[in-house]
């Protein structure tokens, strides 16, 4: 009898596991056998990058009501849909943002513009205007969205520019002439924080998020300023080269902390060393009006005069998202909402609008094969962005004419003050001119 060997393969090897499963393949990996995969990945790569330009549509939608330029936002803690503004207009509405519908409208809440909101604890908003009256609202839904009562008013001697609740205790800091600490249940404040040679305009305060009881100012006389309500007074301060337009607290690293300054850049600053700052961020092509961090701390979002919005990735001073409209005008103030996910802008031209934080996300749905494809491609543009021909289509952004004609303009002159300054220092004596490092020109001196 004649044995035979036979190859034996049981079919279930061949077949889907269920119904609707994907059927199984076997593939040799040996590299050998696969010598164009690396150019296969490559146009892989490219075309990834082409499908997330061309599917790059970040704006989602307008929340209107103002009827003036939108001053300032501020989003709810806790809430992922529930955002305040106030406007020029002297009105203040609360908006649900998945629903884009009116919470609460308060018409008429200021006389004048609205220079500052903060939510306060147990659906409550404070506001403070140039009437100099500070003012404490119920934020809680209800049938009647034009409730115009406030809860309490809190008088005060001069204009209100910014205002700040802490994080957990029933207190709030003002910005006016002076820093002050405010208690929900007093109607005068209850401590005055400045600096002894001070004598500017503080223009915005913010608490820190994780150090509670610090909080930081920036005034009209290019300074930012440490305080420190447990000992009454003004810590430290620096002068920089211009002024700052707005500062935000990074949420996950309690030292750091931005500023917006008129000069075009965003600065990161470590409080533990201010003579320089960490980072400088250079894209806008006008002051820089308005920023604020992810709650992940990994990228922010800022407005400028230049009427475009940028995101950035943190430690990537170059080279950020932009977003523009036709209609949208000066930005004036910007956040990201609680996700992550979505950035609000308020502008001049009344409008509060809805960006997509990653301009290609598919909103809506998306099933686990489809989370893989948009995962893997992900994995392939980081990994070839490198590459000359997927860099380059990653990076390019079509900019408005008077932008990108601005952004050349000042390309041009920066380029020249180089020059100038090399051909000064090749013809003075050696060692007498030295090059200044870029972040040593900011901070012109630190007092304490």
């Amino acid at each position: 009898m004649v044995k035979i060997s036979v190859l034996q393969h049981a079919p279930s090897v061949h077949l889907p596991a269920r119904p609707g499963d994907p059927t199984p393949t076997s593939r040799n990996l040996d590299p050998l056998m696969h010598p164009f995969a690396r150019a296969r990945e490559r146009n892989r790569a490219l075309n990834a990058s082409k499908m997330d330009r061309l599917f790059a549509k970040p704006f989602v939608g307008a929340l209107e009501g103002h009827i003036d330029a939108v001053e300032v936002l501020c989003k709810k803690p806790g809430s992922l849909n529930t955002v305040a503004s106030g406007s020029w207009d002297g009105g203040v509405i609360l908006h649900n943002v998945s629903e884009r519908k009116h919470i609460r409208r308060i018409q008429g809440a200021h006389k004048g513009k609205v220079s500052g909101i903060c939510f306060a604890q147990d659906d409550r908003l404070l506001s403070c205007g140039v009437d100099s009256n500070i003012k404490l609202w119920d934020a809680s839904p209800q049938n009647d969205i034009m409730e115009q009562r406030p809860l309490n008013v809190y008088p005060g001697k001069s204009p209100f520019n910014s205002i700040d609740h802490h994080r957990s205790d029933p207190l709030f800091a003002t910005a006016s002439n002076i820093v002050q600490i405010w208690d929900e249940t007093k109607s005068a404040a209850i401590s005055n924080l400045t600096f002894p040679t001070s004598t500017e305009t503080i223009t915005s305060v913010r608490f820190n998020l994780s150090e509670t009881s610090v909080l930081g100012s920036i005034g009209s006389d290019r300074t930012f300023t440490l305080y420190d309500i447990r000992t009454g007074k003004a810590e430290r301060r620096v002068v920089m080269q211009m002024r700052s337009n707005a500062l935000a607290w990074s949420p996950t690293f309690p030292t750091a902390v931005l500023l917006a300054s008129e000069d075009h850049n965003l600065y990161t600053f470590d409080v533990r060393q201010l003579k320089t700052p960490t980072h400088i961020y250079k894209a806008h092509v006008a002051a820089v009006m308005s920023c604020d961090w992810s709650p992940t701390g990994l990228e922010f979002v800022s407005g400028g005069w230049d009427r475009t919005v940028r995101i950035w990735k943190e430690g990537q001073g170059t080279g950020p998202e932009v977003y523009h409209t036709k209609r949208m005008q000066r930005v004036s103030s910007s956040i990201f909402t609680s996700d992550a996910r979505f950035v609000l802008t308020g502008s001049d031209d009344g409008n509060v609008r809805i960006w997509k934080a990653k301009a290609s996300e598919k909103l809506g749905i998306i099933t686990a094969r489809e989370r893989a494809a948009i995962e893997y491609r992900e994995s392939l543009k980081d990994r070839w962005k490198h590459d000359n021909e997927v860099g380059r289509i990653q990076r390019k952004r079509h900019l408005p004419k008077p932008v990108y004609q601005a952004a050349k303009l000042k390309r041009t002159m920066l380029d020249t003050r180089a020059v100038k300054e090399e051909r000064r220092r090749k013809h003075t004596r050696a060692g007498e001119s030295k090059p200044n490092a870029e972040r040593k020109k900011v901070v012109i001196t630190e007092q304490t």
